[in-house]
């Protein structure tokens, strides 16, 4: 018996597929119809954006105002600016063998595209890609997480609004929904969110060999060497991990560290978090709060014998801006990706140990390394690898739209922003035209003699 959810995915899919057939994002003027309802949408409802962040996250105003909004806004100001570059033909050379003969490649959109987002950035992680695909003439259908159902809501409602209702549909629900649009033939999957569900969604795409995007994401290390302004670095740090309450997939998961680099780090960050959330974080109207308590209680199991922070409030969602030091590996806070506002510092005995220890794990969605000297950059750059680079600044690698951004190994595979995302969502279509007339093909015709052999050896 087929249940609603399968319906209702069945449904959805049948009608992104048919207004793809009909070429509806075939010209480029239809696409940036698209894109600026989308940044219209933008502008227009951020009070009412604003608010379901709020109420999902207790995120706070500017916070979200940055990394939701404005990104989004971001990346569609740069689609709608270089769309005519990245979508044209572009020549290919011929051998002479085949000459004479005219190559191109041409970008085309995949189809109907599937869209899952995550909880913790919920705008921004559902919209940016939602613009590449729209970039890429595709139809989509957006999936927002049912843990932040209040934005989930204010998605569904602005996206039918304001977009074409035929070319962008939203799906709410939890996992059963999910679940029975993974079981549709999708021409493009791209998931955000974490390696478990990572995995269910490549595993459900190859069944109809659906190509998919995933970012995902990882122990995200962080090196402070001993060549740097402590205090400065602190700042840094502090804001990368703590923003959105530590619930970011770039965010700095641990430092890495010698012994007394750790000594005179410790006390700078606690510093740092004094002046950015005050001397009680719980009051600041700038930190925000955990999604659920299920992960409340999986934090607050990691901050016993904290050195800075560790206050809990599971009934508030709160768990206060945390610095744990000497970490080893048997701490319940390097057993996962850590996902919320704890910062352990791990120490090492030199920057080879810890270009050693990142190395030797699963690749992390992002690096980060605090240090001056360019031969120390080199030597963590060819030594490990990471979907991405901060050098002494986290994070913000995300917001450069000319930046490629995507996971390696376990973080994820593919990437998008940019001309990236065009990359994404869209398939190069090999184009050769021959006239046929003169036939130089006529070489390579049996019966093959000694001369036509000679000439073919000699040409190719």
């Amino acid at each position: 018996m087929t249940s609603p959810e399968q319906s209702t995915a069945a449904t959805v899919r049948e009608l992104a597929h048919e207004t793809w057939a009909t070429g509806r994002l075939r010209e480029l003027d239809a696409r940036r119809e698209q894109l600026r309802a989308l940044r219209t949408l933008l502008r227009e409802e951020e009070p009412r954006l604003l608010a379901a962040l709020r109420e999902d996250l207790r995120k706070p105003e500017a916070e979200a105002r940055t990394t939701e909004l404005a990104v989004v806004e971001g990346e569609v100001e740069q689609l709608l600016k270089h769309l005519d570059e990245w979508l044209s033909p572009r020549a290919a050379s011929v051998p002479l063998a085949m000459q004479p003969a005219r190559a191109t490649v041409r970008r085309e959109p995949l189809g109907a595209v599937l869209v899952i987002g995550p909880w913790n950035y919920p705008v921004n992680l559902v919209l940016t890609p939602l613009a590449g695909a729209l970039a890429g003439g595709n139809t989509v259908v957006l999936k927002p997480s049912e843990l932040a159902p209040a934005t989930a809501a204010v998605l569904a409602e602005l996206v039918a609004q304001y977009l074409d209702p035929e070319v962008v549909q939203v799906v709410t629900g939890g996992v059963p929904e999910t679940t029975a649009l993974l079981e549709q033939k999708w021409d493009h999957v791209f998931f955000t969110g974490g390696e478990k569900v990572g995995r269910i969604v490549m595993r459900a795409a190859a069944e109809h060999l659906t190509p998919v995007t995933l970012e995902l994401g990882g122990k995200s290390p962080t090196w402070v060497g001993e060549d740097v302004d402590l205090r400065a670095v602190a700042r840094r740090i502090v804001w990368g991990k703590f923003s959105n309450a530590g619930q970011t997939c770039v965010a700095p998961d641990h430092v890495l560290c010698t012994p007394a680099t750790q000594a005179a780090l410790v006390p700078e960050l606690e510093r740092a978090i004094t002046d950015m959330f005050g001397p009680d974080p719980r009051t600041s109207r700038d930190y925000g709060r955990i999604i659920n308590r299920k992960h409340a209680e999986r934090l607050a199991a990691m901050v016993d014998g904290a050195a800075v922070g560790g206050e809990v409030d599971l009934d508030a969602l709160y768990v206060s801006p945390t610095v744990l030091t000497n970490v080893d590996d048997d701490h319940p806070a390097m057993a996962e990706e850590i996902f919320g506002p704890v910062l352990p510092v791990v120490t090492v005995p030199d920057v080879q140990a810890a270009i050693n220890r990142v190395a030797d794990g699963p690749s992390p969605l992002a690096l980060y390394l605090f240090t001056r000297d360019t031969d120390v950059q080199e030597r963590w750059l060819a030594g490990t690898r990471s979907g991405g680079v901060g050098i002494n600044v986290p994070m913000a690698h995300v917001g450069v739209h000319s930046l490629p951004f995507g996971g390696v190994g376990a973080s994820g595979m593919g990437s998008y922003h940019g001309e990236a995302s065009v990359r994404t969502f869209t398939h190069e279509r090999s184009v050769l035209d021959k006239p046929l007339r003169p036939d130089t093909l006529g070489l390579a015709y049996p019966p093959s003699g000694p001369v036509k052999r000679e000439l073919l050896r000699r040409l190719l």
